[in-house]
Order: structure tokens, then sequence, then C-alpha cells
């Protein structure tokens, strides 16, 4: 070949080089490029339904699918204390299609279960916190005491005698009163039963002294004066019931414990994914009729950015492994 054909051909190769390293290379920021969404959204609920989980998840989901114009769907994978749908949800491809509506639940199985087949601060991307879910500490009439700090001192006086239902072991209710005894040094002892409801049923017959009952569940009771109430769980007053003072508030300084509902992505979704769901998600939660809604539930609307959300999982995981290794807490 003639030097100036060589010489030619060399110019077209550098060029179709440079060509080529200019084009852009497909990479795992992709999807984050590409219109969202353009299929239907899952939205995994690791409970059954009727439960607070799966209904803030419902109303959450109409008015998500309406703001951005696509189908959602609300999948229930209850099993194994919610472990099935979560893990579920961790394997799941991190392109915004599969989501977790989570309860307060998940930061507390890690301190009760050894073996979790996912982690919940490294396998999943926190989008918000939607509610909030405060308990109120009410007593059976026959309970001689009007408030936190005379059932301190009655329960100091008699160690072991006082008892109180949950809705189980390991339980919010279970892990609300636990707090409770712990931060006040009192001994009291749990009496378990298999849900909300019947523990509720055997406070009002007098079976047990006291509950950390869910407020719309205990408020028709304490106003018909079949329960006494002492003091919400919340750290601020509940806007469902804001006539009852915090336990913190009446005598046990600190105190706080809330459930919550909350949503998670997988691991590694886009960044401008999570902005998306989580800029429409504490719109829908903040909007009047949806506080309305919530509150009728006692629920309370929230709406935290992703980041508030993460450090608000990891100090609570923190929070409850303290607290069952202290009192010797064991999953069923």
């Amino acid at each position: 070949m003639r030097p100036e054909a060589r010489a030619t051909l060399a110019a077209i190769a550098g060029t179709a080089l440079a060509a080529a390293i200019a084009l852009p290379v497909p990479c795992a920021n992709a999807a984050a490029a590409q219109p969202y969404p353009v299929r239907p959204i899952r939205i995994v609920v690791p409970q059954s339904a009727a439960g607070s989980t799966d209904l803030v998840a419902r109303a959450v989901a109409q008015r998500l699918g309406e703001a951005l114009k696509e189908n959602i769907v609300v999948d229930n994978r209850p099993g194994a204390g919610s472990l099935h749908g979560t893990d579920l949800v961790a394997k799941s491809a991190p392109d915004g299609y599969t989501l977790l509506a989570v309860a307060a639940s998940f930061t507390i199985n890690p301190s009760l279960r050894k073996n979790l087949p996912f982690d919940p601060v490294r396998d999943f991307a926190p989008i918000s916190q939607l509610v909030s879910l405060p308990h109120i500490l009410v007593v059976h009439p026959s309970v001689a005491v009007k408030s936190v700090k005379e059932l301190v001192a009655l329960a100091k006086a008699k160690p072991g005698q006082l008892n109180y239902g949950s809705s189980g072991v390991a339980t919010s209710t279970h892990l609300a009163a636990e707090l409770f005894r712990y931060m006040t040094g009192t001994d009291m002892v749990n009496v378990p039963y298999k849900g909300g409801a019947p523990g509720m049923t055997a406070l009002l017959g007098g079976q047990v002294h006291l509950y950390f009952a869910t407020i719309s569940t205990a408020l028709p009771h304490i106003r018909t004066g079949k329960l006494r109430a002492l003091g919400v769980t919340s750290a601020k007053r509940s806007t469902a019931a804001p006539e009852f003072t915090t336990i913190a508030e009446a005598g046990v300084p600190g105190y706080q414990h809330t459930s919550w509902v909350g949503m998670l992505a997988p691991a590694k979704t886009p960044r401008p994914i999570i902005t998306r769901l989580n800029s429409e998600v504490v719109g829908i939660v903040q909007a009047e009729q949806m506080k309305t809604l919530l509150l009728r539930e006692g629920l309370e609307a929230d709406g935290s950015t992703p980041e508030e959300f993460a450090q608000d999982i990891r100090t609570e995981i923190a929070k409850w492994m303290k607290l069952t290794k202290a009192a010797g807490i064991k999953a069923d």
C-alpha cells in the first residue's frame, strides 16, 4: 500500500475511533434518563389487607396513580412477620416499579431475628415516612390511678402484680409497654393476645389492668367512661386527641413511641425517581382531605425527606436493639 493511502486510512480510522468514544455508553443510570413511569407500579404491603399499613398504602396509591397518570397496584404479601413481602422488594429491580409500604416492625425485626434475608439499611432506598400512629395508655376504671405518676407509684409498690395486654409478643403495643416499664423501672407482666381486638376486649372486661391502645380504638371507650386515659405515647400531643397529655409530659421524660407507615424502594433506585416519588407522596399525605381521612383512623400525616426517613430508620433500629436486649424480648 502506498504511503499516502496508508495515511488516509489511518486518518479515517482515527476519526471513527473518536466518534465511537463520543457515543453515549449504556450504564446503570440509563433508567434515570427514561420517562417515568411508563408502565404500572406495584406497592407491596407485607401485611394482610384491612390493617393500618394496607389502608394507608391504598389511599396513597389511588392518588399517586392520578398524579403519575399510571396504574398502581397494591399487592398484599403477608407472612413470616412481614419478612416475605419485604424480602421480595429488597430483591426486586431498582427501577421504581416495585415499592414497599412498611410499618414500624421494619425497624423492630432486626433486633429479634438473627438471620434476616435482607439488610434494612443497605437494601432499601427510603422515600418518605407517610403517617404516624400514636398509642394511648389506658387503664381499666378498677385501677385506682388517675395519672402516669400514680400508675408508676402503684406498679413500684406492687411489683409483678399489675399486668398489661398486648396484641402479641414484639408487637408495637408490647414494645410501647416494655419501653414504659424499662424507663420507669417498674415490674409489670405482659399478657399477649392474638391481635388488638381481643386485647382491648380483655381490658374492657377487666382481665388486664392497662393497655397501650391505638387512639381510634380507645377514644369511644374513654368518652363513655369505660376506660381512663393517662397519656399518649407520641413526643407531641396527638392531633386526633389533643386534650390528652403526652406520657413524657405526665412524668416520664424522654418517653416516645409511635407506630408509623413509610414507603421504600429497592436500593440503587435512581435518585430522580426517588425525588419524584417523594415529592408526590408528601404532597398527597399533606393534602387537607387526606389529613381528615387519616385522622378518622387515628393516623397523623407526616411526610419527610428521604434523608430524614433514612436517619429515623437507623435511630429506631438502634433504639429497639437496646430495649429488646435489656428486656430479654424474643419473637414467638
